[in-house]
């Protein structure tokens, strides 16, 4: 199995390890993180320092995830892991359900619960959190994040860093710019900005 290094210790990174540990798909190698100061473990496994720790990890890892719900810093790190030439995984939690006829690229995360169309594309690096459904057709861009419950309706479109919170629904055949917010009062109109960590 490939060595398997998760970038975010937060409640995001610990959810993505917990489907790599009950898929068993890879080998957990380890966490970097930026912000645990000081901790060195993550149950079982070393926390092994900050992400300016990655070129350390040449050798110590095959493959790579982030695990960091910021659509803009998971970007940016994306950037820094191609740069660094190690390669990126991509978790689907056992519980998930995937068509074989969708489109699933590196360093996505498919959470437990969730739904994944027939003919549906997700780009790079893209979320899709616990119980939220990407219908038949869709098109996730990179780095897009769909949150827990989110729903699109086939062939609707969320664009690049786009961002569905909790409960958010977009309309069949609607499209969600990039960079935009997703509520779930708003049922897919959207504003600008990016969410934290």
């Amino acid at each position: 199995m490939n060595r398997l290094l998760i970038i975010g210790a937060g409640g995001h990174g610990r959810s993505v390890a917990e489907a790599v540990l009950l898929r068993n798909e890879y080998l957990l190698a380890g966490f970097l993180d930026d912000g645990v100061g000081g901790q060195e473990r993550l149950w079982d496994w070393p926390i092994l320092g900050a992400t300016s720790m990655l070129p350390a990890c040449r050798g110590q890892v095959d493959v790579v995830i982030v695990a960091i719900g910021s659509n803009s810093l998971r970007e940016a790190l994306h950037a820094r892991i191609r740069a660094e030439g190690f390669a990126f995984a991509t978790v689907i939690h056992p519980a998930a359900v995937v068509s074989p006829r969708a489109v699933v690229d590196k360093g996505c995360v498919v959470l437990a619960g969730a739904v994944i169309g027939t003919g549906a594309q997700l780009g790079e690096g893209v979320i899709v959190n616990s119980g939220a459904v990407v219908d038949h057709d869709c098109i996730v861009e990179p780095f897009a994040h769909l949150g827990v419950k989110a729903g699109m309706g086939g062939g609707s479109v969320l664009g690049r860093r786009a961002w569905m919170q909790v409960g958010a629904s977009v309309l069949h055949g609607a499209r969600v710019a990039p960079d935009q917010i997703c509520t779930s009062q708003s049922l897919g109109s959207a504003r600008s900005s990016d969410q934290g960590k």
